[in-house]
């Protein structure tokens, strides 16, 4: 499974961090999986909203690159802050990448206010979802089908709750994919357990 993550200045670190982390274990563990950290425009890092400078692997482009999962953190959107999710769906970009390499069959995964970036894009519309608690209000104003959930998959498009719900959504792909026995073997090398089971419709 190829697993891209894609950043932008300020993203939180915890939203793209843990799934990757999660997805290079469930790789050591004997997994088909690899993740890496993309970004739309050619730079050597991002910074995220705690000041994280993180190192980019490539530039994603979402017309040619076939993907297995693209996931999209969040971060700074219920402050509106000048780098964050809520000024990347303002400008644009990042959404229609996500509408362009979910039409071409990549399954796209939200983790916290990344979720807004998957509404604004238009492939949360008549979907059950969930985002951040501080950023309900504004995905209830989208198209989109808010449910009371940590982790919602929905198949090809997924959504997870606050910032610690993308261990939980991440975990659970893993076991999507891989079976049980790669899930509990990565929970167990990060000695977390798994808070909750998805809502899946």
């Amino acid at each position: 499974m190829h697993v891209a993550i894609i950043l932008y200045d300020g993203f939180d670190e915890l939203d793209a961090v843990a799934p990757f982390e999660v997805f290079q274990n469930a790789g050591a563990a004997g997994a088909d999986c690899e993740a890496e950290l993309v970004a739309l425009d050619d730079r050597e890092f991002v910074t995220a909203s705690h000041g994280m400078r993180v190192g980019v692997d490539r530039v994603l482009d979402p017309e040619t690159d076939r993907l297995d999962l693209l996931v999209v953190p969040g971060g700074g959107w219920n402050s509106r802050a000048d780098q964050s999710a809520w000024a990347e769906a303002e400008k644009g970009e990042i959404p229609d990448a996500i509408a362009a390499l979910h039409e071409a069959g990549t399954t796209v995964a939200g983790v916290c206010t990344g979720g807004m970036l998957l509404a604004r894009a238009g492939i949360l519309d008549g979907r059950p979802t969930v985002t951040h608690g501080g950023a309900l209000s504004d995905l209830r104003q989208t198209a989109a089908e808010v449910v009371e959930a940590r982790v919602v998959d929905d198949g090809d498009v997924l959504t997870a709750g606050g910032v610690t719900s993308g261990l939980d959504l991440s975990l659970h792909l893993v076991e999507r994919e891989f079976g049980a026995e790669i899930a509990d073997a990565v929970s167990t090398e990060i000695e977390y357990e798994r808070r909750t089971k998805p809502f899946d419709g």
